[in-house]
């Protein structure tokens, strides 16, 4: 089997990025590591170039940020056919240098299952999807017991997930029309494909969100004053998830009526591959006004 690619996407928080992909790094499994840099404005850029470890495959630094589904599409294409492919977010600390090996025994047990998260160390209250344990030879995983368009709560979250290649041939990328991220995707999956969507059992991770300037173990590479302003302060300043989810809903919705429709397929298209939108029904139009969004309120 080839190692599974990872997309790892950074906006700030550089003392996260330093802390977490530390932990990453001392994984004992093999992966392909592609690093994208979402135009941070602290010293995040400058740590990842110190990076030296033959698993990293590529890193760029975007001069602008176009919102969270841009990089993950972007590394996307990066993976060949047979790959299984893993996004990992820069707050993810992970805890067992095994982790890719227990998603795979978990693909392995289950083959109907297209996509595995890791779960909250400490439960939303509201958000947390209702589940159906699935126990074999010893292995299990908690699959989504429901998956409704429009609730808040019906999905995997995105912070760590792994996609088993079968489905990525499938459905092609996340949807850059309605830029809805982990809350499409795993409704995309569990409802319009023969795939079913879960969480781990098995994978500690913690989602820790800030630290302190003295115990950051990246301080050497920061050159903010750190009174006035943190690498933390940045991202939050910065950080429009909300307000897009907001101003956009109206695609989110629109999107699911034509896949109910049958005017368009399960297969989403990427503007980074042009063989996918000249094959597939994808509104330019609206992933270029998502992307424009963020590069206007966002950097």
């Amino acid at each position: 089997m080839e190692p599974p690619v990872i997309s790892y996407s950074t906006f700030h928080r550089m003392g996260l990025t330093v802390r977490n992909l530390t932990s990453l790094l001392r994984s004992t499994d093999d992966f392909e590591l592609h690093i994208i840099d979402n135009n941070s404005q602290d010293d995040t850029w400058d740590y990842i170039q110190t990076l030296n470890d033959s698993r990293i495959k590529s890193r760029i630094r975007f001069p602008l940020n176009f919102g969270p589904i841009y990089p993950i599409n972007l590394n996307l294409t990066r993976r060949r056919p047979d790959q299984y492919f893993i996004v990992l977010e820069s707050d993810v600390y992970l805890y067992a240098s095994d982790w890719i090996s227990r998603f795979m025994k978990a693909f392995e047990t289950f083959p109907e299952v297209g996509l595995l998260g890791v779960p909250r160390p400490v439960p939303l209250p509201g958000y947390e999807p209702e589940l159906i344990t699935m126990e074999k030879s010893g292995i299990s995983y908690n699959q989504l017991k429901y998956c409704e368009v429009g609730t808040i709560r019906d999905f995997v979250p995105g912070h760590c997930q792994c996609l088993r290649p079968e489905l990525l041939n499938t459905i092609g990328y996340w949807c850059e029309e309605n830029s809805y991220g982990d809350a499409e995707i795993s409704i995309r999956i569990n409802k319009y494909t023969p795939f079913k969507a879960g969480l781990t059992t098995d994978i500690p991770i913690d989602l820790t969100q800030t630290i302190p300037c003295q115990a950051c173990e990246g301080i050497s590479f920061c050159k903010l004053d750190r009174v006035t302003k943190t690498c933390f302060d940045i991202r939050d300043s910065k950080y429009k998830n909300v307000s897009f989810s907001t101003a956009n809903r109206w695609k989110y919705f629109e999107y699911f009526n034509e896949l109910n429709q049958d005017k368009r397929t399960v297969y989403c298209a990427s503007i980074h591959d042009p063989a996918s939108y000249r094959t597939h029904l994808y509104h330019m139009d609206w992933a270029l006004e998502n992307f424009n969004y963020y590069a206007v309120n966002a950097n």
